[in-house]
């Protein structure tokens, strides 16, 4: 049947008719080497063939390697960013001990300098009210702390123990709306009383029309109030404007950073003003 199917095409019996003769003949014919043309033709076939494959087979294992390499990259790099975290964490927490260590060694100082009989005590708890600011310190009446006694910082005054139990005190703050301290502007002299307007800031109210003060002007305790002793920072003058009234209208820049204090001092030798009125009271 298929010699049949051959005799009926015969083109197809003469290609394959020239395609064998024409290998008899390479086989027979050399080339200038010596070396038959057919074996040539071959050699060189089959040497393409497995140029090929090699070449897959290379681009396959560079791809692979390639691949693994970007995967130890990857892996490197995951360590390197964790290990870079860890660095930065344990620069925050150095700094913050240096910081911790400089409050400390300010307050230190401050209980130097202030030549009152002082206890340092450390803010466990902050009041959750913006506008009625308060802290509790780790220092109560059985430390002989009392009501009115004043709180300071290095940075000036903090506020006042308005509450205290034998292990802890409620301090209300400089700048909460129902905190007062009598002032007077260092420079000119000028009294008035400071008081509290909730976030973080202060004003200076009863301060006559004709009295100096200028913007920068530094603000301290004037002593009168009974509470805070006297030439302790309150802070700046901000902005100085003319009231309604006979009054000057001052706003003032709180010296205590009220959002970072951590430790205190409290004042436990009562101000020259209400030791003369305990005294006065006894029979």
């Amino acid at each position: 049947m298929a010699l049949a199917d051959i005799s009926q095409r015969p083109g197809l019996l003469l290609g394959a008719a020239i395609v064998l003769h024409v290998a008899l003949i390479s086989a027979q014919v050399n080339t200038v080497s010596g070396l038959p043309i057919l074996q040539v033709v071959t050699f060189g076939s089959f040497a393409e063939l497995q140029r090929l494959m090699t070449g897959g087979l290379t681009g396959a294992q560079d791809l692979w390697t390639g691949y693994i390499d970007l995967r130890h990259v990857g892996e490197e790099n995951a360590a390197l960013k964790q290990e870079l975290q860890g660095l930065q964490i344990r620069l925050q927490e150095e700094r913050a001990m240096s910081q911790r260590t400089q409050d400390l060694r300010q307050l230190l100082e401050l209980r130097q300098r202030a030549e009152l009989e002082t206890t340092a005590a450390e803010i466990i708890a902050a009041g959750a009210s913006p506008e009625f600011r308060t802290v509790t310190i780790d220092k109560g009446s059985g430390d002989g702390l009392v009501a009115d006694m004043a709180v300071i910082s290095p940075g000036g005054v903090v506020g006042r123990v308005i509450l205290s139990s034998p292990r802890a005190a409620k301090v209300q703050l400089l700048i909460d709306r129902n905190a007062a301290a009598g002032a007077v502007v260092e420079r000119s002299r000028a009294q008035g009383v400071v008081v509290g307007v909730g976030a973080d800031g202060l004003r200076m109210d009863y301060v006559p029309g004709t009295a100096d003060v200028k913007p920068g002007d530094l603000v301290v305790t004037s002593g009168i109030d009974g509470i805070y002793p006297k030439g302790f920072v309150i802070g700046t003058v901000e902005t100085v404007e003319r009231g309604p009234g006979s009054y000057h209208q001052i706003k003032i820049r709180p010296a205590v950073d009220f959002s970072r204090i951590e430790e205190v001092l409290v004042v436990l030798t009562p101000p020259p003003a209400r030791e003369s009125a305990e005294v006065k009271e006894q029979p």
